[in-house]
């Protein structure tokens, strides 16, 4: 019995969890929120993590959940997979993988393999636990090692790949910043909301000792005032007395 496309189901889960421990799961968040911000003023620039991809109709069970992809040229916006046929026949062009202990040699065979032959363009498996990177990039039909990768900046997303001394990843933005995790942002911007209103308040105590001086001005040129009209009304008197105050 032949299936019409109308009765085919592709599942939105593969019914495996995002990540194995919380290690893998920080790291696949650090990269995945990291590639929204830097794409987040490109409305044709879709990102998404742990989303499965259907390269070709009629055949779900053909399908892979990258930690995080990008697909250039296809709108945001909500999406329970992603389905190939549906996106203009656009493959997601940029894939990352971030390992844990449960990932296999053949697992990982089967993505590279799966990667290569629906025409992903760049490839990048970290592993947390071992702190190391590696890297492809497609030319022609394979996908091939970058070597070295340390340094390497992706001719897709401009971003630059570091490792740090303890194997830690870094990614670099095109405009020079670093990609944060969510702690790191939220903290930057109360230390940025903080620096705010330590400058609002010094600009209202400013504002504050301004109108102190005008006060100290206003009563200084009341005392004077009252201090010329009490001499005025002396010599008035005087001169009423017959005395002239000049004399």
């Amino acid at each position: 019995m032949v299936l019409s496309p109308e009765t085919i189901i592709y599942p939105d889960s593969d019914g495996r969890p995002m990540a194995d421990n919380t290690e893998q799961f920080r790291w696949i968040v650090y990269i995945k929120e990291g590639l929204e911000w830097l794409f987040a003023g490109a409305p044709n620039v879709f990102v998404a993590g742990d989303l499965l991809w259907y390269p070709a109709e009629g055949n779900p069970r053909l399908c892979q959940a990258p930690d995080a992809l990008v697909a250039f040229g296809r709108p945001k916006g909500k999406r329970g997979s992603y389905r190939q046929w549906q996106e203009a026949g656009v493959p997601p062009q940029v894939v990352f993988e971030v390992l844990s202990p449960g990932n296999g040699v053949s697992e990982m065979t089967r993505k590279f393999q799966f990667y290569q032959r629906h025409g992903v363009e760049e490839y990048y498996i970290y592993d947390p636990e071992g702190g190391t990177l590696d890297g492809f990039v497609r030319e022609g039909a394979a996908l091939l090692g970058i070597d070295p990768i340390q340094g390497w900046v992706s001719p897709r997303l401009g971003v630059r790949f570091e490792l740090g001394e303890r194997g830690e990843l870094c990614l670099w933005r095109p405009d020079g910043m670093p990609f944060e995790s969510y702690a790191e942002i939220a903290a930057r911007a109360e230390h940025a909301e903080q620096r705010a209103e330590q400058e609002r308040q010094r600009a209202e105590h400013a504002e504050q000792r301004a109108e102190q001086e005008q006060q100290r001005a206003e009563q200084e040129r009341q005392r004077a005032e009252h201090a010329e009209q009490q001499t005025q009304r002396l010599a008035q008197r005087l001169r009423e007395l017959g005395i002239d105050p000049q004399a």
